[in-house]
């Protein structure tokens, strides 16, 4: 009975195929490539953005990828907004706390103005690890609300989205009507000629999709974020029909003109920036 109140183990242990002894790596020092399969040194893979050898691209949280894509200091967020759980859904308040305590988020999505290389520009992040990236009331609010001051001091927007989690299903209407609510804001500001850049990451679902991050005026992608409605699984099931291979993956998307370009993650900043300079007012060079 005592082995039942053991500790977590603090290791990994790995099962060579080819019959080589076990090998333990310790679990806050090393990650497993989903794609490869391979160990990698926590402290290696940040120096690379946390991209694999193998070309697979991590999920970053909203602030590592902030700190990839924004000048050094000069995010300032926007003023917090908060659920008000407007169908009293059983255990989502402790469901927002525990995001809240995971991600240092208010919600899953982290915007503010910022500068990309120099540039101004209304910043949103969507952070897969609140909630699955779930677009509730106060992702759609936040949006919209970025949109308009990007209307009012002449500003380009740009997304990164990733929200597997779609329409947060804990909000039911309420979550489904930011979907047309964020596309109007989008429309407002396209209506005045001002730039919206939309990235799509690993991944992007639902109505996440189905509304702002497919509207943008420039789409990009990384390499290999799962991209569409609802999931191949059920496409399939619904269908009946067996997928090509690569459905949904930037590279299909890429490959019927769904997205614009796959950008690798260190050419991303670089990429934003060159775009960003093509469209400023007066210069376009």
């Amino acid at each position: 009975m005592l082995n039942v109140f053991r500790s977590r183990p603090k290791y990994a242990k790995v099962q060579r195929t080819d019959g080589e002894q076990r090998r333990e790596f310790p679990d806050n020092l090393w990650t497993r490539c989903d794609r490869c399969g391979q160990m990698l040194y926590n402290k290696e893979l940040e120096k690379a953005m946390h991209v694999c050898a193998c070309g697979h691209h991590f999920r970053l949280s909203a602030y590592q990828r902030l700190s990839m894509v924004a000048d050094e200091g000069s995010f300032i967020p926007f003023a917090p907004v908060y659920s008000v759980d407007p169908l009293g859904f059983p255990g989502y308040g402790e469901k927002l706390v525990k995001a809240q305590e995971l991600t240092g988020l208010d919600d899953a999505v982290l915007i503010g103005h910022a500068q990309i290389d120099g540039y101004p520009v209304i910043l949103a992040i969507i952070d897969f690890s609140f909630i699955g990236g779930s677009m509730g009331s106060v992702v759609g609010e936040q949006l919209t609300r970025g949109f308009e001051r990007a209307l009012e001091e002449q500003l380009p927007v740009v997304i990164f989205s990733g929200g597997g989690g779609g329409a947060r299903m804990h909000e039911g209407i309420f979550s489904l009507m930011q979907m047309a609510k964020t596309a109007q804001a989008v429309g407002r500001h396209s209506r005045a000629g001002l730039l919206y850049i939309s990235v799509l990451t690993h991944p992007t679902m639902g109505g996440i999709y189905a509304s702002f991050s497919s509207l943008g005026d420039i789409i990009m992608a990384e390499p290999g974020a799962l991209i569409g409605f609802a999931g191949p699984r059920i496409v399939e099931e619904t269908t009946k029909q067996k997928l090509p291979e690569g459905f949904q993956t930037a590279e299909f998307a890429l490959e019927h003109g769904m997205v614009d370009m796959i950008v690798k993650r260190d050419e991303m900043r670089s990429t934003l920036s060159r775009l960003l300079r093509y469209h400023v007012r007066g210069e376009g060079k």
